[in-house]
Formats: structure tokens, sequence, C-alpha cells
């Protein structure tokens, strides 16, 4: 019997995982934000002294494990398992970052949603007996990003007012069953939805539907009121896809107007930085919150959060061949303890 699940979608945990530590590495134009002083690690150049930007990629995440575990005052052997995905064809950061820590490795995908999806499999695992330490991350790159998805960056193509910026960075943080730090209360799994958008230059609007979705079922699974949390936290919808959002979730009858932002509206400055639309990519919820939300947790300027991690399901064949872009979104409460 499924004696933990509420509702239809949504998972509450007996023991609460705990989140002991986090991680957060970013490149030179996320260094110049205004999250800068919330990164543990900024790039002085997105190739990271490697000879490629997916080889890059894959040692900020290698390296980005290695900090978490040790913030979290912890060894890498005490690692049971390591959840963690990105962007590129076969998951090559996460696999080849895999390879190099030696940890018992899930891959995942999620798109952008994998910061999430990795923290809720994760503290399922810890919940329910099979492991007391392990580490859920991801990553994403601009570079390698627009190289596989979009166009060489050689091209100078210009991007439209829609587009988004896919955040050079990878974030990491160590799930376990005992230790000081905020502990995951609730998981609610999305469920792919497609309202037929094919623009790949408008991300937000393409995963906004499963955000207001996932948002709107966690609030129906748990019966909590929306003023529960202090910052209800989408991951990469940017302006247009969190307008959307708000309109969606407020159709439905929950108004998040006054504690729901965007991790890619908090990590750039739009207009002196001309990233048009905001964030996005794997590294935009991950580096977000295991930078900027954990540090601000850990100070307890904030105790109850909902992340929502937002991920679009194409790929480079499906938009070849036309097909719209399915969106996921899943969501993961995060509450300081004694909160």
């Amino acid at each position: 019997m499924a004696i933990k699940k509420i509702g239809t979608q949504t998972v509450k945990f007996d023991s609460p995982p705990i989140i002991t530590g986090t991680s957060s590495t970013v490149g030179p134009k996320e260094g110049e934000g205004p999250l800068s002083q919330y990164f543990d690690v900024i790039l002085k150049d997105d190739l990271y002294g490697e000879k490629s930007w997916e080889l890059a990629e894959s040692k900020m995440l290698r390296e980005t494990a290695k900090l978490a575990v040790e913030n979290a005052n912890r060894k890498l052997s005490d690692m049971e398992y390591m959840f963690s995905g990105d962007l590129l064809n076969q998951l090559m950061s996460a696999s080849f970052a895999a390879r190099d820590l030696a940890i018992p490795f899930f891959g995942l995908y999620g798109a952008c949603s994998t910061m999430t999806q990795s923290l809720s499999l994760g503290a399922m695992i810890i919940d329910g007996g099979y492991a007391d330490n392990l580490i859920a991350l991801t990553s994403s790159h601009f570079s390698s990003a627009e190289r596989q998805f979009r166009f060489p960056l050689e091209h100078g193509n210009q991007r439209k007012l829609t587009a988004q910026w896919t955040v050079t960075g990878a974030g990491a943080a160590v799930v376990s069953s005992l230790g000081d730090g905020p502990q995951i209360d609730y998981v609610t799994t999305g469920k792919v939805v497609d309202l037929g958008i094919k623009d790949i230059n408008n991300m937000g609007a393409a995963m906004a539907p499963a955000a207001a979705d996932t948002i709107v079922k966690h609030f129906e699974d748990t019966g909590l009121p929306t003023n529960y949390y202090d910052l209800i936290l989408t991951g990469d919808l940017g302006q247009i896809g969190k307008e959307i959002t708000e309109e969606l979730v407020l159709d439905k009858g929950y108004n998040i107007l006054k504690n729901y932002n965007d991790c890619g509206l908090l990590i750039f400055d739009n207009g002196a930085q001309d990233t048009h639309a905001g964030g996005s990519g794997c590294g935009c919820s991950a580096t977000v919150f295991c930078g900027y939300i954990y540090k601000e947790m850990m100070k307890r300027n904030l105790n109850k959060i909902l992340l929502i991690s937002t991920g679009a399901l194409m790929s480079v064949t499906s938009s070849q061949q036309g097909e719209s872009i399915p969106g996921i979104a899943h969501a993961v409460s995060i509450i300081n303890q004694g909160s």
C-alpha cells in the first residue's frame, strides 16, 4: 500500500530527508549578475581549462559535486548514489562526471527540470531507507546547449526577444537521513503537458502550462494555502513564462502573485546583461537553489520554499520533424527544521 502518497501526484515523507550541504559553480556572465555573492565558484572563462565546452561542463559538474560533499562535512566515499543529468546527448556531462567520481549513478533526463527530479528521487531513496547519503546535481552550459539545440555560435544569429540565455552553471545538493539543514517534506511529480508551442525561441511559453499544472496539483494534494511558502520559485520560465504561469494558476483559483518568482529572472539583470526574457537551462534552478536559496535558508531569511524546476522535453530530432514542445515540472517542498 502506498502509505506515503497523498492526493494523486504528491508524496509526504515520514522521515523528511535533509539537505546537509550544497555547492554552486557559474560562468563569467552569471558571476556578473545580481546573485554573484551567493555562488561558491565563478569561472574566469567558460572553457574552464578544457578543450571543449562539453568537457568544461562535465568538469564543472564534477568539481561542484566534490565541493558540495565537502560543504556537507561528508566524504565522496559516503555518497551511496548520484542522481544527475544535463541537456547533452547521452547525458555526456553527468556520465563523464560519474565516471570520475566513481559513485553509483542514476542518469536522469528531465531537461531543465532535472534539479528537482534528482532531489525528488533522492529524497524517496533516503526516506525509503535505501541510503543515508547521496548527491543530487545537474548542469548546463550556454555554448554546449546552443551548439546542440540551436545554431553554431560562429553563426552570430540574432536572438528573438522571447529567447532566454542558457545558464552556464552547475548545482549540487547532498541529501542525508541525518544532519543539519533544510528538510524535504513533500515532492509533487509533474505530468507532461503540451499545448502545442513549437517555437524553440519561446521556451517560457512552452513550459508554463506544465509549471502551472504542478503548482495547482501540489496545493490540491497537500491542502496547504499558497501563503504557506515564503517563496514559490519556478526553474527557468523567464518573464514570459512567469506571467503565463501566474494567469494559469489564478484561473484555477490559486493566487501566487505575492510570493512567486522565477530563477530565470533572479540570476541575470535582463536589461543590463541583454538576456532578453531571462535565464534558462538545467543550471538555472540548480545554481539559484544551491547558491542563493540554500544560503538564505541557512540564515533563516527564508524558511519555507516550493521549488518547481521546469523542463522542455524536445530534442533536435523532434524540432526538425515539426513536433511541438512537451513541458514537465516537478515540485519539491523544502522547509527549515523547526519552522
